[in-house]
């Protein structure tokens, strides 16, 4: 098996140490990536920190050259990328080509907006006085990226790091690091100056205890789970680190009645089932009013059962292998656990094979509020659909949670869509739609669902620092 290398100060870098990468549609190594230890990692900050004062100093455009090179070495690269994304992670090639379309206009954006770190002219409240704010770099930043979208979820943290001058060193996850090789590579193809972008993999515990005690990082940004967010506040509180944190979601969909019922099939469908359904925005809560449901649920089971499962690179597979056992197994529980408190599985819910991690795509009815799909994300292709009476019963059971990252709703009504912009309580929340990311647009939740937003001008502020600046004259 090939060993991928890390990326160090400039150099690809084997170690005597490694983890093997495993295939989700069979359950074999396919590959190696090496590893570093805590001390590689201070070693790491070291460098980028030297890099910083040279990064940091040129314009906002000299910046953005290096990222357009960066964008040309991954566009021709895609078919490949797109390959390793399918063998590292599993979903269906479709997907990861369009998470590669994805990167590209992250990355495209963030070069545009490198020119844009604008501070802005404060009208004076007492004579011979003058008020201004400036946009610095904030400095070191550590970025902590998740498996289920390997590439994309690392560049949403590096791109707005190195248009707003910071040097980064990314951690991806160690289930899916080599798309970030690539990611690297391209970087290195572009001559970014030694130390801006490193990369770095090994054990989660060190690597993330080193960015949190060492005053060189200046700044966490990290997408996953909220327990892990918990630990890194524990531990960013000790030096009043900042963090940007994209953690748990567990959306609801809202169907009224209004809703045009093919667009509310299809949203909800990509809602939930992109990605295998292990998407932190991916639909979890389905909630149908009581007048559309029994037609909703004849096109919808009709989709459900359509779906081809398989290897990503199989012709027309939509649901591909689920990360790994583990999370097969805990989506199969949670699927077991709401049967045993009274759901109705309608379909789907097996595993398929004995090799690599695929299941039926599910869909469950009458499931109790307190089953722990409900309360928490099962994070697979699983659906639980209840039904619901009146919008304020809809609001309600869509707020009783103690996440709050996206909501959808699909109804025509434009007086209830405004009611629910301000009821809803979600970071984002989308109308008649499954997609509401896109790349100039704040990303982020309320609520346990995270602190800061990724994308957008707010993506880049979370690496500046405003400075008020007072000129008597």
């Amino acid at each position: 098996m090939k060993t991928y290398p890390l990326y160090l100060n400039g150099e690809f870098v084997e170690t005597d140490n490694s983890i093997d990468v495993i295939n989700p549609s069979n359950g074999e190594a396919f590959a190696r990536v090496s590893t570093v230890d805590r001390a590689g990692v201070t070693k790491a900050l070291q460098d980028a920190q030297a890099s910083f004062d040279g990064w940091r100093k040129l314009t906002g455009m000299a910046r953005a050259d290096f990222i357009y090179k960066i964008i040309d070495a991954l566009q021709a690269r895609t078919d490949e990328l797109a390959g390793i994304i399918v063998k590292e992670n599993g979903k269906p090639l479709p997907q990861a080509k369009g998470e590669i379309g994805m990167t590209i206009d992250h990355l495209r954006w963030y070069a545009e907006e490198a020119r844009r770190g604008y501070g802005r002219t404060i009208p004076h409240q007492q004579d011979g006085k003058r008020h201004h704010t400036i946009k610095t770099p904030i400095g070191v930043a550590a970025a902590i990226a998740p498996w289920n979208f390997p590439l994309v979820l690392a560049v949403r943290k590096i791109a707005p790091a190195l248009a707003a001058g910071c040097p980064v060193i990314l951690k991806p996850a160690s289930a899916t690091p080599l798309s970030s090789v690539v990611f690297a590579e391209a970087c290195h193809e572009a001559g970014l100056p030694k130390g801006v972008f490193q990369l770095v993999c090994g054990k989660a515990s060190e690597i993330s205890a080193e960015f949190l005690e060492n005053p060189i990082c200046r700044k966490i940004s990290f997408t996953g789970s909220t327990e892990v967010g918990r630990i890194l506040i524990e531990g960013a509180a000790r030096d009043i680190k900042p963090l940007s944190l994209e953690l748990g979601g567990h959306s609801p969909v809202l169907i009224f009645d209004d809703a045009d019922l093919e667009t509310a099939v299809e949203g909800t469908m990509v809602a939930k089932f992109r990605n295998t359904g292990q998407s932190c925005i991916a639909a979890n809560r389905i909630y149908v009013q009581k007048g559309i449901y029994d037609r909703f649920m004849e096109a919808f089971l009709e989709r459900v059962k359509a779906m081809k499962v398989g290897d990503g690179f199989e012709e027309g597979v939509e649901i591909g292998a689920m990360i790994d056992e583990k999370a097969l197994n805990n989506t199969l529980s949670h699927i077991e656990e709401a049967q045993a408190k009274g759901a109705k599985l309608i379909c789907g819910g097996k595993r398929i094979g004995s090799t690599g991690a695929f299941m039926e795509p599910a869909v469950l009815t009458d499931v109790p509020d307190d089953a722990m799909g409900m309360c928490d994300e099962s994070f697979g292709p699983v659906a639980y659909i209840n039904t619901f009476e009146t919008e304020e019963e809809a609001v309600t059971r869509a707020n009783d949670t103690r996440y709050g990252l996206a909501a959808y709703a699909f109804t025509a009504d434009m007086s209830r869509t405004f009611r629910l912009m301000e009821e809803l309580e979600a970071g984002m929340i989308c109308f008649n739609d499954g997609v509401p990311t896109t790349t100039q647009c704040p990303f982020g939740g309320v609520k346990q669902s995270g602190w800061n937003r990724e994308l957008g001008i707010e993506g880049m502020d979370a690496f500046m620092e405003t400075k008020h600046i007072c000129l008597k004259v």
